[in-house]
């Protein structure tokens, strides 16, 4: 126990920090997100615009993340035995809606365009997109240092930024120099279908989670297997896995053993359950014990098909 609590305390320490990273992010993403869709009605560009949508899910990622970062720091509440984690969750479903919504206006406009391209003010995406990549790199630095896992996933939400606005920069350089004002709005699809491609991703992520799925890099099979090479351990049954926020997973089980096993061998089975499971990711993990020819009660009495249910002489076993 004493080293969870460690971990928490840990937790609590560079929390500060990511909170205050995320928060500047956030102002500075959000003032920026300001100035692209001015800029995108300026240069008369939907590439830009497309990149301002980019980027307000990125505030919205953000502030989130930002929110539900502090909200951690509560930890635990009786009614919530999962702290913040589970509500993560919904900070990305909000902001992949958001994202969603937001691409297919830029999508319908780009395709207007395509049919009936209009000029452009080419110097001037020029400029914002120097000041795009600059900003970009900028927040990537001051994010890069955070070690918690928002954090990493905010870097590279930043560095896809940062790829969008090369993509402008080539293609308004371009512009500069030949007369192709579809340039712009071919930018603009391209830019929109990588975020919608990278959002879809996302929320499938998400919705595993709600399903409560078996975590992605789990493999049950292989885990009863390794249990069950433990010698007293005759049978498991009513194994469920599923994962808390994508990064913490829970797993609870039931194993069977020899109606001999000692309490030294149980407890020697379930921190042997304990070892098989990465113990950062499985935070959350309960054993629970029985012996051969026990009645399994699971639910409301009723007998599983897996338990055996040789129970005439369960009783001599209690000691």
């Amino acid at each position: 126990m004493s080293g969870n609590h460690h971990h928490h305390h840990h937790g609590h320490h560079h929390d500060h920090g990511s909170t205050g990273n995320l928060k500047v992010a956030f102002f500075l993403n959000l003032a920026f997100t300001v100035i692209e869709i001015i800029g995108g009605i300026w240069t008369n560009s939907v590439a830009i615009l497309s990149d301002a949508v980019h980027d307000l899910g990125d505030s919205m990622s953000l502030a989130t993340a930002w929110y539900f970062q502090r909200l951690s720091q509560r930890g635990r509440t009786p009614k919530d035995t999962y702290g913040y984690r589970r509500y993560a969750l919904i900070g990305g479903l909000i902001t992949g809606v958001v994202l969603v919504v937001g691409l297919c206006f830029v999508l319908w406009n780009s395709f207007q365009r395509l049919l009936a391209p209009e000029p452009v003010n080419a110097p001037g995406m020029i400029a914002l997109a120097v000041l795009g990549v600059l900003f970009n790199g900028a927040a990537v630095l001051r994010v890069k240092s955070g070690s918690s896992l928002t954090e990493k996933v905010v870097t590279w939400h930043l560095i896809e930024d940062m790829l969008g606005w090369i993509a402008v920069l080539v293609g308004a350089v371009v512009m500069a120099i030949w007369d192709l004002p579809v340039i712009d709005p071919l930018l603009s699809i391209g830019i929109s279908i990588f975020i919608i491609w990278n959002v879809v991703r996302n929320l499938r992520q998400v919705f595993e989670v709600i399903i409560q799925k078996v975590p992605a890099s789990f493999d049950v099979e292989l885990f009863e297997d390794e249990v069950l090479k433990h010698p007293k351990v005759l049978s498991m049954h009513d194994t469920h896995s599923w994962s808390v926020d994508g990064e913490i997973h829970v797993l609870t089980t039931h194993l069977v053993m020899q109606a001999d096993a000692t309490r030294e061998e149980m407890i020697d089975a379930k921190s042997h359950v304990r070892s098989l499971l990465d113990e950062h990711t499985f935070q959350h993990v309960t054993v629970d014990v029985e012996l051969e020819g026990e009645m399994c009660v699971i639910g409301h009495g009723q007998q599983d098909s897996e338990c055996d249910s040789v129970h005439d002489h369960s009783h001599h076993h209690h000691h």
